[in-house]
């Protein structure tokens, strides 16, 4: 019998002298293969000793004012240990007190293993609310578009860059003199036709995103896929498109923004502070002091005040986690200061991330002598005065490019569940603090093969059917831009997807059909053929628009960039009469090349496609999705030797504190994966699920 302790932070809780804790872990079930972010949970009771009343404060008596956070508002950091070793860390949450007699009696708390709580610390966050987006904010030109179309995307240095997708007009290329339409790609001089600057919008490198919420959430992912060397994850990026059609306010008058450029922390106070160029992060409550961090917070005065040395009509808007929160009314007001309350504001939110940008209608330019935001007020009994200045600056009439206002409206937590089913991710975590994120078939590779025949129950056992369903189906949720629909009218299946059966065999014993979807855009690009001669050009370009050749807002889209070099002169329009030729651009991809790279070329294709610049599927079938990352694991499921083996054994300490999920289990001669554990900590009584390995 181990002796079990737990420990919420470094405080030891009593426990019944006859309480049983058993905890279910598993990775990747194979009957829920695409959840991610799984983890163990155990929820049990604890005496209300007077060490464990202390511990959780009381609890049961909403008179006590309580000097620290309780467990029932924000996990806590804790610990497992098994005869004083460590076996499992994570978070432990109160759900309540039970009372006998009006007396509390035992308080109910729950044991999270540490993966869990990245779903609750990331909650309902979006992308557009990450702290750090504005340092890759920038003006919206045709000279910023051009440069930014030219610049190849790197990993070190290039996150921002604009790709050849049109988000309204259709591109195409047509050599003859004579053909001078709207879209045509061919450069003539002095023949104003060809990609107008506006129909391009940005886009920025998916690790940047995921490097952004390491930083604001206090993640480490490991490297195991999350590096600069692995092409398929660093190439990877997101088109900045937040609303169909163009970049410009969707008013009926053309309005300019611009974004407070600096807003330097006032040096005087220490304890909040602008580490963002245009953000205004306030922190939570408790961080406002440290001498009283977790005392209520009163703001007692939040103020914005503007102050412009031109007369003409502007309005002050104000973006809190990158959604718009106030707007005040256009007035002018020249060496006048508009002061805004949080009367006009609305309710202060401490956490959030402010972004404060002034709009004119004007085409002159404006000049702002300061953007003053105060904020006052106490906690417990010392004051705090923060004052945030940004320096003069004066308005532009193009359009600045905020990444948070123009990055796609999508959760945090959506988007890491996203990239996780794309790759087949497992996310798990050794020691509670670091977390690893592997492939499938990386998480695998890496075991202890523990032989369990000595400490089996052998009076009962069983062995099941392992095909949990008759197909798994892997789609992407957006196919809605004109060629995928188009291919998916025309060949009865979408884009990209894939419905898998092992040798394509039908079976109808089991019911259920289990689907893969990413929640993502997948656009079938095209490269131009010269309509003159039937000639490929070097240009391959993506037209994000819907069935009905109309704008089409869609699912975040995910493609490769690769720069073309010396390639077929296209013709870029800055206005109605200027234009040029440029031979060098980025061309949008569902694979990490052009050319077929032995043995395969990676792609973002669940199934099997032709590659649309090459027109081959030679090393391209071999590269998608599937065949990369799920056909070993979800063939096995489907093979007619795979079995789910039931067993119980009665494990010592040593077994039970090294097993992992990635080891596997050798009994009776046989190999097996572990699909699930349950194990009593105390006596060491372990349910097994095993899948055979095949």
């Amino acid at each position: 019998m181990q002796k079990l302790q737990l420990y919420l932070g470094s405080d030891r809780i009593d426990l019944f002298g006859d309480e049983t804790v058993s905890i279910t872990q598993t990775i990747q079930n194979v009957k829920d293969i695409s959840k991610v972010f799984t983890d163990f949970s155990k929820s049990f009771s604890v005496p209300a000793s007077k060490k464990n009343n202390l511990i959780f404060q009381h609890y049961y008596n909403t008179d006590i004012v309580r000097s620290t956070p309780t467990p029932a508002l924000n996990k806590v950091a804790g610990k497992i240990e098994l005869n004083s070793l460590t076996f499992k860390s994570g978070f432990f949450r109160l759900e309540g007190v039970d009372l006998k007699k009006n007396k509390a009696y035992a308080y109910r708390i729950t044991f999270f293993g540490s993966t869990v709580n990245l779903k609750d610390l990331l909650g309902e966050d979006l992308l557009s609310g990450l702290d750090g987006l504005s340092q890759y904010d920038l003006p919206y030109t045709p000279t910023e578009v051009k440069d930014r179309l030219q610049l190849e995307p790197s990993f070190s240095s290039t996150i921002i860059f604009a790709p050849l997708i049109t988000h309204t007009q259709r591109l195409f290329y047509n050599s003859s003199n004579s053909n001078q339409e709207q879209g045509n790609l061919n450069y003539v001089n002095g023949q104003q036709h060809g990609v107008f600057w506006n129909d391009l919008k940005y886009a920025i490198k998916v690790f940047a995103l995921i490097d952004l919420i390491e930083s604001q959430y206090g993640i480490v992912f490991d490297n195991s896929f999350f590096y600069n060397s692995n092409t398929v994850y660093s190439h990877l990026s997101m088109w900045l498109h937040r609303k169909s059609g163009a970049v410009s306010s969707a008013s009926q008058v053309e309005e300019f923004a611009t974004s407070v450029s600096t807003f330097p922390i006032n040096l005087n106070n220490p304890y909040t502070g602008f580490p963002n160029n245009s953000v205004l992060v306030i922190f939570s409550p408790q961080s406002l002091n440290p001498q009283f961090p977790n005392a209520p917070t009163t703001i007692t005065t939040n103020t914005l005040s503007v102050t412009t040395s031109s007369s003409i009509d502007y309005q002050v808007r104000v973006f809190q986690n990158g959604q718009l929160f106030f707007q005040s009314q256009f007035a002018s007001s020249q060496n006048v200061t508009r002061v805004f309350t949080q009367a006009d504001m609305g309710v202060f939110s401490a956490g959030s991330s402010y972004t404060v940008s002034v709009v004119q209608q004007n085409t002159t330019s404006m000049t702002f002598t300061s953007v003053v935001w105060n904020i006052q007020g106490y906690q417990s009994t010392t004051t705090f005065n923060d004052t945030y200045t940004a320096a003069a600056f004066s308005t532009t009439t193009s359009i600045d490019f905020v990444i948070s206002q123009q990055i796609p409206e999508m959760k945090v937590i959506d988007f890491l569940t996203g990239i996780f089913s794309l790759f087949n991710l497992t996310a798990f975590s050794d020691d509670g603090v670091n977390i690893s994120v592997k492939t499938i078939d990386q998480f695998y590779s890496s075991n202890t093969v523990y032989n369990i025949d000595q400490y089996l129950e052998i009076s009962k056992s069983t062995v099941d059917v392992a095909l949990p369903f008759k197909q798994v189906n892997f789609e992407y949720e957006g196919l809605g831009t004109f060629l995928a629909k188009q291919y998916e009218q025309l060949n009865n299946v979408g884009w990209g997807t894939l419905k898998y059966t092992l040798d394509s065999a039908i079976y109808d014993a089991p019911n259920e059909i289990y689907n893969v979807k990413a929640p993502f855009e997948h656009m079938q690009m095209e490269r131009l053929q010269d309509q003159n001669n039937q000639a490929f050009t070097d240009i391959q370009y993506g037209y994000f628009v819907n069935e009905n050749q109309q704008p089409y807002f869609g699912k975040p889209l995910l493609f490769y960039p690769i720069k073309i070099t010396s390639g077929t002169p296209i013709s870029y329009r800055t206005d109605a009469t200027t234009h040029q030729a440029l031979t060098a651009y980025n061309i949008p991809s569902n694979s990490i090349g052009l050319s077929l790279n032995f043995p395969f070329t990676s792609n973002i294709n669940f199934g099997s496609e032709i590659n649309e610049y090459n027109l081959t599927s030679e090393g391209y079938d071999e590269g998608s999705l599937f065949q990369q990352e799920y056909v070993d694991y979800v063939s096995d499921i489907f093979n007619s030797k795979r079995r789910i083996t039931k067993v119980k054994a009665f494990l010592p300490l040593r077994i039970i504190i090294a097993l992992t999920l990635r080891d596997k289990i050798e009994m009776r001669g046989q190999k097996y994966i572990i699909n699930s554990v349950t194990t009593n900590l105390q006596t060491g009584e372990s349910d097994f699920e095993l899948l055979n390995v095949v």
